[in-house]
């Protein structure tokens, strides 16, 4: 404990560089922006600055990236509190007694539950990410390529099992990112493959090509093309941001028993934000002597999802910065902002990276408390943000996409990729796939086919060899569990009306 103490300590000197503290106010403000807006979300924004990120440094880049993440989560439970609006998936649950408390006239009441369970949530898994992420990093050194490869397979297919839509359609997503992953030089022969004659993918597509296009021009196309009319909103003044002592009383529990749930949910491939929410808000009520309430206007309808929802955001980072795998596709972004930066996350990054390791969980402490400290008083103004049309931001969105692209090789062939992708992303979009399976799946791809390689080159062809490591067949078994419950459930859900 005092090597945690000592360590924390040392990464909160480094702040007193100006740099790292103004990168975390600006993380947590313009995640907080993006979580109001609907539709851009903390994806869309990173990969509109993943372009920057080599100007930035790595340690700089991962406090940024973090104080989006941190900041888009608690800023969708705004507009759902005070609208019904819900500028995240993960606000959604929210929204359901979040908005009924404002019809009460409890709205600042509701805004300072949700913040206060947020701080606690993320302080809880702050501190969970400095005491896990070393021993899992120790444990990942034993892992061999079978189970790297195992963990890929897993975050794959339970991101495709575990998503809102088809399962087909997910898969059918997750092939085209590990196809669009081969294009470049083999590898292991060195040898040039689906480059179609042209040295311009001699070295792949460009990955911040292929997100800005798929996230921040598809987002782009999607926002603009929907009907917007302003939302009219009465922000609470402070002296109405107090809650009751029972209000207070019904949400502490919750808001703990959510950071638990949400913790534990974050570390699972998938969109965890989004399942942590449902998972607290149906414990939450199951375990309620009224539950009639919920739906109504309970307090702990508030501080258990939007306490889970903060809570998997800050678990997201363990499997990353320990294994070097991102279980989502936010956590993607962050690691191709350390590979565009030359640092390679995994078993020894702690290690070998630890002045930048506990740098980064100094920053998400301050990100913390800076969300609770800035937001509350800064409501009102976040939420007149609603009042710009979608057809005003979005097209500089795309300028910024473009300037983004082009910066960073001075190619114009990466932004005629990042165009493309941006209108096949908003047709598939359009008929029901989803883009973040294929961008996971790229990120995934290198991974997977290296450890795939040496799995088969140890084995010599022999399946005894896979099927004798414990780790690897509890990982297999586990992603079969999740695939056929997920099968079993599409089986169960009836078709929509009108289909034949």
């Amino acid at each position: 404990m005092a090597d945690v103490i000592h360590n924390l300590g040392t990464g909160f000197a480094a702040f007193t560089d100006p740099t790292f503290v103004l990168l975390a106010l600006v993380g947590v403000v313009l995640g907080t922006v993006v979580g109001v807006l609907p539709g851009i979300g903390p994806i869309g924004a990173m990969s509109v600055l993943l372009g920057m990120t080599t100007q930035l440094g790595p340690t700089g880049s991962l406090i940024l990236f973090a104080g989006i993440y941190f900041g888009s989560t608690y800023g969708g439970s705004t507009t759902s509190i005070l609208l019904n609006v819900p500028g995240e998936a993960s606000s959604v649950v929210t929204a359901l007694d979040g908005h009924e408390m404002t019809k009460r006239d409890r709205a600042g009441s509701a805004l300072t539950v949700a913040a206060v369970s947020s701080f606690v949530a993320g302080t809880v898994a702050i501190i969970g990410l400095m005491l896990f992420a070393p021993w899992l990093s120790g444990v990942a050194v034993e892992l061999g390529p079978p189970e790297y490869m195992a963990l890929c397979i897993a975050g794959l297919l339970l991101l495709a099992a575990l998503s809102s839509g088809s399962t087909a359609k997910a898969i059918a997503m997750i092939c085209a990112g590990l196809a669009v992953g081969t294009v470049g030089i083999d590898p292991a022969a060195g040898d040039l493959r689906f480059t179609m004659g042209t040295t311009d993918l001699a070295e792949g597509f460009s990955f911040i090509a292929l997100v800005m296009g798929v996230f921040g021009v598809t987002e782009a196309l999607t926002t603009t093309g929907r009907r917007w009319r302003p939302e009219p909103v009465r922000a609470p003044k402070l002296k109405e941001l107090l809650p009751t002592r029972q209000e207070s009383r019904e949400a502490a529990p919750a808001a703990v028993r959510g950071s638990v749930i949400g913790f534990l949910l974050g570390l699972v491939p998938g969109p965890s934000g989004v399942l942590s929410t449902f998972a607290s808000y149906v414990t939450e009520r199951k375990i309620s002597r009224h539950p009639g309430r919920f739906g109504k206007g309970a307090v702990e309808g508030v501080a258990g999802p939007e306490a889970a929802n903060n809570a998997a955001a800050g678990a997201a980072f363990i499997p990353l910065l320990a294994l070097g795998i991102p279980f989502a596709p936010t956590m993607a972004l962050v690691l191709a902002a350390l590979l565009l930066n030359g640092i390679v996350p995994g078993p020894t990054f702690i290690n070998d990276q630890p002045e930048m390791f506990w740098t980064v969980i100094a920053a998400m402490y301050i990100a913390n408390l800076a969300l609770l400290v800035l937001n509350l008083p800064l409501v009102g103004l976040f939420t007149r943000l609603l009042s710009i049309p979608p057809q005003v931001l979005m097209p500089m969105v795309i300028g910024l996409c473009i300037v983004g692209v082009y910066a960073e090789n001075n190619s114009m062939f990466d932004v005629v990729v990042m165009l493309v992708t941006g209108l096949l992303g908003f047709a598939l979009r359009r008929v029901g796939f989803s883009m973040a399976p294929f961008v996971l799946a790229v990120v995934l791809q290198p991974t997977l086919e290296t450890s795939l390689r040496q799995t088969l080159a140890f084995s010599d062809g022999n399946p005894a060899y896979v099927l004798g490591r414990p780790v690897t067949m509890v990982i297999l078994g586990l992603v079969l569990v999740a695939v056929a419950l997920s099968v079993r459930r599409a089986l169960k859900t009836p078709a929509p009306a009108g289909d034949d």
